[in-house]
């Protein structure tokens, strides 16, 4: 063999080394990197093949606390009872996952769940008891009177099908009845393969939900002090500290969770989200809950790890003053409008009069504000959301009822 051709066959054999060192350079990580002892052991066959479609998946699970404990894929992914049983290469799972799934080994918390107002009172607020069992009722209605038995939300017939599946049942969900028999999921909040204390404790987590004109918390909490204040320091927070020992070391500037859920100092956590709140504030005419003294006293615990008594009982005094201002602002409005039917001026379904959408934004938005706002330190939306805006309706609906009145008359 002649040198020339040993020299291009060795070019060409450099060149081929060379190309393939290229493309292999070019694939994705996910490809070519070695699986780590770590990695084999957290999720076994499963990352296998779900790293190549779905490494996002993967990667959140291997940076979970269900991970760090050997909580494998299956272990959350085999059927619960009720669940649908499906063969996926060989492995018999579950792939619509339930709070069923969670409370395996999380039942204390899904009952507290269950007593809560995220549970079937916020599919009712929305649907009705549609979907949801005798038992189900029963049960919730045991812990919030009133939240469950009730019929659809008379705003899904005006806006349709499409409108509630699009957007209110996106939040309402949270209290979905399941083909399993539980309620809910678990991960509206915690994420699916992250399983993150650190995302539930964020408040844009609970902010998805809880933001906009009727139930503005997210901006109220952002314009407060203690809104303000996680902005500037939530680098400095322990997002993730275990809630059986949370302190306010960890956390020294308080979020959503920690007011309305964490066990702070001491103090037991809870994932019944209704526990520590003694009015019923989304209410047209707001009221105490069955337990308003211990409701309020269990705040007022939380309030007291970073301040004086007398601190938060002057808070708790000029919120609820402002609730009575409220009331009493909605009742003359709703004994305007129970006259208004009474006297036959007023009829037909409700959402079909100008007048139907100025009474309920007084008591669905500004006074739902105004309250909220005086409670959770936030000025702006306490007065121009809350108390101008309600203000302005109540002489835009004496106006309505009165033009009523004329024109009813005339007929």
């Amino acid at each position: 063999m002649s040198f020339r051709s040993v020299f291009v066959a060795v070019v060409i054999a450099f060149g081929l080394i060379v190309s393939a060192f290229l493309i292999n350079l070019a694939r994705p990580r996910v490809e070519v990197a070695q699986p780590t002892a770590a990695l084999v052991e957290a999720s076994g066959k499963c990352a296998q093949c779900h790293e190549r479609q779905q490494y996002s998946v993967v990667h959140e699970y291997e940076m979970s606390a269900h991970a760090r404990k050997g909580v494998t894929c299956l272990d959350c992914h085999q059927p619960a009872p009720g669940q649908k049983k499906v063969d996926h290469h060989g492995f018999v799972i579950s792939d619509h996952l339930t709070a069923g799934n969670c409370r395996s080994c999380h039942e204390g918390i899904y009952q507290e769940f269950l007593e809560s107002r995220h549970a079937a009172p916020a599919w009712a607020a929305i649907n009705g008891e549609q979907g949801l069992s005798p038992q189900q009722v029963a049960f919730s209605e045991t812990y919030q009177p009133g939240g469950t038995k009730r019929p659809p939300n008379p705003l899904t017939l005006p806006e349709g099908h499409v409108a509630v599946t699009g957007g209110c049942d996106h939040c309402h969900a949270i209290g979905k009845p399941n083909d399993d028999g539980t309620i809910g999921t678990c991960t509206d909040c915690h994420s699916r393969h992250a399983d993150s204390v650190a995302l539930a404790r964020l408040p844009s987590t609970c902010g998805q939900c809880h933001m906009g004109p009727d139930h503005s918390q997210l901006e109220i909490y952002t314009e407060s002090k203690h809104g303000v204040m996680f902005a500037a320091f939530h680098n400095q927070l322990n997002l993730s500290a275990d809630p059986r020992t949370l302190t306010t070391r960890d956390m020294w500037v308080p979020t959503c969770a920690t007011c309305h859920m964490s066990g702070l100092n001491g103090i037991g956590f809870t994932h019944n989200v209704s526990e520590r709140l003694s009015w019923y504030l989304t209410a047209p005419v707001s009221t105490h809950r069955p337990d308003y003294a211990q409701a309020q006293a269990r705040m007022k615990q939380v309030c007291a790890q970073c301040h004086t008594s007398a601190s938060v009982d002057r808070v708790y005094q000029q919120a609820e003053q402002q609730v009575a201002a409220t009331n009493a602002r909605i009742l003359v409005a709703t004994t305007i409008m129970d006259n208004l039917h009474k006297d036959g001026v007023l009829s037909g379904p409700p959402f079909t009069h100008a007048i139907d959408f100025t009474y309920f934004n007084m008591w669905h938005y500004a006074g739902r504000t105004s309250k909220h706002g005086a409670f959770m330190g936030g000025a702006d939306f306490a007065q121009w959301h809350g108390n101008y805006a309600l203000l302005e309706q109540t002489v835009e609906l004496q106006h309505q009822a009165n033009e009523l009145r004329r024109e009813h008359a005339h007929k």
